[in-house]
């Protein structure tokens, strides 16, 4: 069975349920889908839904996130049951506070700038633009991290945040060069995006943010206690731990899109200088994101999709907090 993700993102949208089935209706059209095929559901501004519904994703086991602008969660539906027992949110209190979470987020972000090396291979192939300076800076910072000796935790994360800072911005220099010119950026802007490329990498980021979350609750992990990103009131700082290692995800598609030349200006609402995904922006990015999401790729020899490949870390970090002492 393929299990997907459900968006509704258009102004006047809503959903209902109806003889068993999920009801959506946009002002354009009316559509049912079997409830159980639906992985996620993400509401956006200006959307609608019914009791029924919620109660239906909760027996479903089915996320419920409510979207931003910018693309990122800012809550979700979540039922009365944590969905495992508290060992494994006890002894990740204590995991957050020991050397072997060092080690843990040492591996995250060696596998990041690895994985970063790949994704300029790849457009290296499909751009037949040289990319090996940028690969090897990217060497250079992991040697680095690798015989880094860990002692203090505000010492180790502070070197971890300078390599990580230097390996990103060899990275994104990489992606810049590969870009055809419309779509070239001069640094990485957040908040809001001041170029095309950016503001489909914040969209798409978000996207990624919601699914790691996801698949630590469902984990039985607490989102909210993290180890490198720490204390920050009311965020899931161990969310942003956990995505370094599949941040590529993303980058790959919206660098794709941009090599393939198929992002527009007409995807996005430009105000004062930012940049916003408009209605037809979002439907692009997000069916090419999930369609990669939902490929079946071989990791590790199990063949799953790479969505699934994300739970199983998550469920593999579950079972060594519930074994750590």
């Amino acid at each position: 069975m393929t299990f997907s993700q459900l968006v509704l993102n258009k102004r006047g949208s809503s959903i209902t349920i109806r003889n068993g089935r999920y009801c959506v209706r946009t002002p354009e059209r009316e559509s049912f889908i079997p409830v159980q095929e639906i992985r996620t559901i993400h509401m956006h501004p200006a959307t609608k839904l019914t009791y029924e519904v919620i109660v239906t994703a909760l027996q479903q086991n089915t996320d419920m996130l409510f979207i931003d602008r910018k693309g990122d969660p800012v809550g979700r539906v979540w039922g009365t049951k944590f969905g495992s027992i508290s060992t494994i949110r006890k002894n990740q209190l204590a995991f957050s506070t020991r050397i072997e979470s060092i080690e843990w987020i040492t591996k995250i972000l060696i596998q990041k700038g690895e994985n970063q090396q790949l994704v300029l291979e790849l457009l290296q192939i499909l751009t037949d633009q040289d990319v090996k300076p940028f690969c090897n800076n990217i060497d250079r910072y992991l040697a680095k991290m690798k015989c880094h000796q860990i002692d203090d935790f505000s010492e180790t994360f502070a070197t971890y945040r300078g390599l990580e800072g230097s390996m990103s911005r060899s990275y994104f220099e990489g992606i810049n060069q590969v870009l055809p010119k419309r779509y070239r950026f001069e640094k990485r802007s957040k908040r809001p995006a001041q170029d095309m490329f950016n503001c489909l990498l914040n969209y798409a980021y978000g996207m990624l943010y919601g699914i790691c979350e996801s698949a630590l609750i469902h984990a039985g992990v607490d989102p909210a206690i993290g180890v490198m990103h720490r204390d920050e009131y009311n965020r899931p700082v161990l969310v942003y731990d956990f995505i370094e290692q599949f941040r590529h995800w993303a980058d790959y598609v919206v660098t794709y899109l941009c090599v393939q030349e198929v992002v527009f200006e007409s995807f996005f609402d430009i105000e004062n200088g930012n940049f916003w995904l408009n209605t037809h922006g979002k439907r692009i990015l997000i069916q090419s994101f999930n369609d990669y999401l939902y490929e079946i790729v071989n990791l590790e020899g199990i063949s799953r999709s790479r969505i699934n490949h994300c739970d199983l870390e998550a469920q593999r970090f579950a079972s060594m907090l519930k074994k750590f002492t």
